[in-house]
């Protein structure tokens, strides 16, 4: 994730950690600031709220990794920081035993750099 002039870049590789498969899963990425009105979200995500967009992940093998979603999306105004958590809102009917690695925060500053968690 990367922060410059209200503008937030997200890479997202999503991971299934097992122990079965799951043919489609939905995650949630929400911010500490408001998103500006307007838009452009790659196909599989939608926006859900003031704060808030969901994606698609696809199918997630056993153990996996999924498809790397790209968005940028724009902030109302230009906050010095931001915070975006993603959480998983869907996951087909999977059965989770480890809920801890469901919900992830990180914390960017408006300096361009790139923030990895």
């Amino acid at each position: 994730m990367s922060m410059a002039a209200g503008s937030v870049g997200v890479r997202l590789t999503p991971q299934n950690h097992g122990p079965n498969a799951v043919a489609d899963a939905t995650v949630r990425l929400r911010w500490s600031a408001a998103l500006a009105d307007v838009q452009r979200l790659p196909e599989g995500c939608a926006r859900v709220g003031a704060r808030a967009v969901v994606c698609r992940t696809g199918a997630l093998a056993a153990d996996g990794l999924g498809e790397e979603i790209r968005l940028t999306v724009w902030l109302r105004g230009v906050p010095s920081e931001v915070t975006m958590e993603v959480d998983t809102v869907w996951s087909g009917g999977a059965v989770d035993r480890n809920h801890a690695n469901d919900r992830q925060r990180v914390l960017a500053l408006d300096t361009g750099d790139s923030y990895v968690f």
